[in-house]
């Protein structure tokens, strides 16, 4: 790989950027020899300023892939990569940093791919050459081997190729190019498909590569893909013995599907609204329809509650499929994400079904989870919750996970379900979503044979992959490998026994095992290493799982030592490895290495309950932000404009502070009642909306004066018959016998019949109703062992909010505004406070110029908000006396004093 750049030829005509740097040429060559392709990606760049610039080369790799090489030119100085066990790598990295002659390469995970990425800064003039290798298993999906290469040179290239061969010793069926780059590049690929062999060609001229006839940017930005399939003879599968190894690739066909019992658990949290639970749906109603006769099913959707359709389960008959569809019409999502649960009531109730002797002995059982997120209700911890459904599920059934959108723990499903007999995949929360979830299920929706168990001779094989499988699915494969004495050996026999939908099944292959190797010798492109890489691919992939799956540490350890053992004779980037990358004198050097986060860079979904939920205000009415205004003391000053701080609100102990738009003053009092009693803010017959606060006190009085709080706040919309209780503690929306709970640990919404409940962690929770009214309640948290203060909650509304003239409450009556006069002001006995006599509603007493707090920007110290206090908990201004406004429960209307 120590190539020169001598023979880049005329650099002329290149495009380049406004940076000056200039991409001769972008080429990716691949070869598949027996569904192990190896592929190579190379960008010959130039830096044309003036200046010294850095250039990076950003490619992906598919996640399964494993990374060999990667090697970097600039200039005739050539680095070359190593593989080391990760400290060590580290360590010598650290090392040439402290001296500053080392850089990083940062490989980070994007979906269903990695990025790899490394930066160089490069003198002006000078040319750098990356080139990047690594292989990967082609894997057969509903009959077909589909190889995906990322093809994103980001800017216009002088020369680009796509190049993929493909050699298949059993014989090609067909090979398919779909148009995958978009309209603008149909018909430039060129396909040559023999026998046994095939070679595909991309090779847009610049003008092609233009978004348009004058675009200095490119429209190559996406994944090629190359589809095929292979001939297939014998039911037994296909052996291919080279080199010392043994592959056996076991695809049978025509077998009739066994009957499956099926467990759908849906996600229905909060972040599912929209567009994914639309498209979910749709996909949902449309497997339900594909059940078979013989088959049973149930459903189960979750969110921070587990909710079954069934308690047990049915017949795929036409009456239970169309009563499921209805069902799942119904799902309203929102709350919080309680996977765990949700798991273990559907291990449950497959194990039951077992136990009772409901399930067919030839049928295959199975769990399908659908989920947008991590979980944030119930069991959190990820391990924990692996080794609970492990222990549930008992290896008696298997286990498969499909992952929407950008904010799921992608890598825990995949763990979750390889460790059951299951597989994960992620799909995209767009408008294809319903596609790919059908996409999912038809991988396993044909199960054609269980306990399958490979036979080959003891004597002549060695280190054979994972042997026995559970199930085989009709339209995938299933692939062995192992070591071969071929020195002694002239055949290898294989015997697999299965069993099928109504019989027990023994299938034998025989072969030569010379019988490859003129074919393989004879082709240039063939990898003559695809069964070693193959092996070694396959037994490193399984042993992952196996330390995944490792009940004690002793053994861990053990399994990591074995791992690293085959990464570093193979030359392979695992997790315990890193790709150091020098040049000859050894005293420049970068690293290849994986964050310590492997869900660094990813994007948080902006809809639903998770713990790494940004903190936007998306959805929140723009009076819940405020903005600081300065207090001065002046006679009779007005109230700051109402941009900023028009609002009502009851914070602290409690003080109510009531904003008067037409006057611009806001007017203050306290009201001093005992633990337990329930006040009256807002009661509203016109509109249907109730606003209580329950007190509670401190924990002793201080000064002989026990101070009291809002502890708990409740909401009653009684034309939407939906309840809201707010405590220090928890968020509740109920409907009817229906209720959803969060905690103040989440952020995300809850969404019921157009009321959006949105918490934000530890802070906030604002309650929006339509366009008509909107509420927030902040969290005043406080030091757990402080010997007085407890936690407490305080209200802020609007006054635009449109309750009806019947409103009343301690802070519904202020809907309509009353006449303020304020006058004969005098000095108080601090300067800062001074007194005035105030008249309102036929009443005249005398209040205090003071300064109260509104905590919604700054939940600490708060924000200064100057006001008229009025003493003796408002008396005189307020509608008769305080107590007038106890209610007796949570919800309860007032009766207007």
């Amino acid at each position: 790989f120590q190539r020169s750049t001598s023979d880049w030829g005329y650099v002329g005509d290149l495009v380049e950027d406004d940076d000056k740097i200039g991409l001769y040429s972008y080429k990716v060559q691949s070869t598949i020899t027996s569904r192990l392709a190896n592929t190579m990606i190379q960008a010959k760049m130039v830096n044309n300023a003036r200046r010294p610039q850095p250039i990076v080369f950003d490619v992906q790799v598919p996640k399964g892939a494993f990374i060999d090489n990667f090697t970097m030119d600039i200039n005739g100085i050539t680095f070359t990569s190593h593989i080391r066990e990760k400290s060590e790598a580290r360590k010598m990295y650290a090392q040439a940093k402290a001296k500053g002659k080392a850089a990083g390469i940062v490989r980070s995970n994007a979906l269903d791919m990695e990025n790899f990425q490394t930066e160089v800064n490069v003198p002006p003039g000078m040319r750098i050459q990356f080139q990047l290798h690594y292989h990967e298993m082609i894997r057969r999906k509903l009959s077909s081997y589909e190889h995906v290469i990322s093809v994103k040179p980001g800017r216009l290239a002088k020369h680009m190729e796509v190049d993929v061969r493909i050699i298949e010793p059993q014989g090609l069926r067909y090979v398919h190019v779909p148009n995958s780059l978009g309209d603008h590049l149909d018909g430039i690929t060129t396909i040559s498909k023999g026998e046994k062999k095939a070679h595909v060609s991309f090779k847009p001229t610049m003008a092609q590569q233009r978004k348009c006839p004058k675009c200095s940017s490119t429209a190559v930005d996406g994944n090629f893909v190359v589809q095929y399939d292979v001939n297939r003879e014998t039911t037994g599968g296909e052996l291919e013995i080279f080199n010392g190894y043994f592959i056996h690739f076991f695809a049978p066909e025509n077998l009739d599907p066994l009957p499956k019992n099926i467990l759908f658990v849906i996600d229905v949290s909060g972040s599912m609204w929209g567009l994914k639970m639309k498209q979910t749906i749709e996909a949902m109603k449309a497997i339900l329809s594909e059940l078979r006769a013989a088959d049973q099913f149930s459903l189960i959707d979750f969110n921070h509650n587990v909710r079954c359709w069934r308690d047990n389960l049915v017949s795929a008959t036409p009456s239970q499929v169309e009563d499921a569809k209805k069902y799942i019409q119904t799902i309203h999502p929102n709350g919080g994400t309680n996977i765990n649960e949700a798991l273990l009531r559907a291990t449950f109730i497959l194990n039951e079904a077992k136990s009772l002797g409901m399930l067919d002995p030839n049928s295959v059982s199975m769990i399908v989870l659908v989920s947008d997120g991590d979980p944030t209700v119930g069991e959190l911890k990820l391990t924990t919750i692996q080794k609970k459904v492990k222990q549930s599920i008992k290896d008696e059934f298997s286990l498969f996970c499909l992952g929407i959108g950008f904010d799921v723990d992608y890598d825990f499903l995949q763990r979750i379900a390889t460790d059951n007999r299951g597989m994960a995949q992620r799909i995209f929360g767009n408008q294809e979503t319903s596609l790919q979830m059908k996409n999912f299920y038809n991988q396993v929706s044909t199960p054609l044979l269980k306990k399958i168990q490979f036979n080959y001779p003891q004597e002549s094989v060695s280190d054979v992959t994972q042997s026995s499988f559970h199930n085989y699915f009709g339209g995938s494969e299933i692939v062995v490998a192992g070591k071969v004495d071929t020195e002694n050996l002239q055949h290898l026999e294989s015997v697999v026994t299965a069993t099928a939908a109504n019989a027990e099944l023994v299938m034998e292959t025989l072969r030569d095992v010379e019988e490859l190797d003129g074919f393989m010798k004879k082709d240039k492109y063939a990898d003559p290493e695809f069964t070693r890489k193959l092996w070694a691919y396959l037994t490193v992939n399984q042993m992952m799982a196996e330390r995944n799956a490792a009940p004690t540490a002793a053994l861990k350890r053990n399994i990591t030592k074995s791992i690293l053992q085959m990464s570093l004779d193979h030359h392979i980037v695992t997790p315990f490895t890193a790709m150091l990358i020098e040049n000859a004198e050894k005293d420049e050097i970068m690293l290849a290495d994986q964050p310590k986060d492997p869900r660094k860079g990813c994007c948080p979904g902006t809809l639903g309950l998770t713990p790494n939920a940004p903190n936007n205000n998306k959805g929140i009415p723009a009076w819940a932000n405020v903005t600081a205004v300065p207090v001065s003391f002046m006679p009779e000053q007005r109230s700051p404009p109402v941009s900023s701080l028009s609002i009502n609100r009851v914070d602290n102990d409690p003080h109510f502070i009531i904003h008067l738009p037409k006057s611009q003053r806001n007017i203050c009092f306290n009201i001093n009642s005992e633990p337990g009693k329930i006040l009256n803010l807002v009661s509203d017959p016109g509109t249907g909306v109730v606003v209580n606060g329950q007190l509670v006190g401190a924990k002793k009085a201080e000064n002989k004066k026990l101070n009291t709080y809002f502890g708990k706040i409740g909401f009653y919309f009684k034309k939407k018959d939906l309840k809201v209780e707010i405590t220090t503690e928890t968020i509740t929306l109920k409907d009817g016998s229906y209720a959803i709970t969060l905690t103040w640990a989440d952020t995300g919404h809850i969404i019921r019949k157009q009321l959006l409940i949105s918490v934000k962690k530890e802070s906030n929770v604002t309650i929006t109703v339509g366009e008509e009214m909107s509420f927030m309640v902040l969290l005043h948290r406080v030091w757990k062992k402080h010997p007085v203060n407890v936690d407490f909650l305080g209200i802020y509304i609007p006054p635009e909010n449109q309750f009806s003239p019947a409103a009343h409450g301690l802070i519904g009556q202020f809907v309509s505004e009353p006449e303020v006069s304020i006058h004969h002001q005098t000095p108080g006995q601090a300067p800062e406070k001074p007194q005035a006599i105030m008249e309102v509603k036929g009443n005249k007493f005398t209040v205090t110029r003071g300064v109260q707090k509104d905590y919604r920007t700054d939940r600490v110290r708060g924000t200064d908000v100057l006001c008229w206090f009025v003493h003796n908990s408002g008396k005189g201004f307020i509608d008769g006396h305080y107590r007038d406004y106890l209610v007796p429960h949570l919800y309860s209307f007032m009766k207007k004093p």
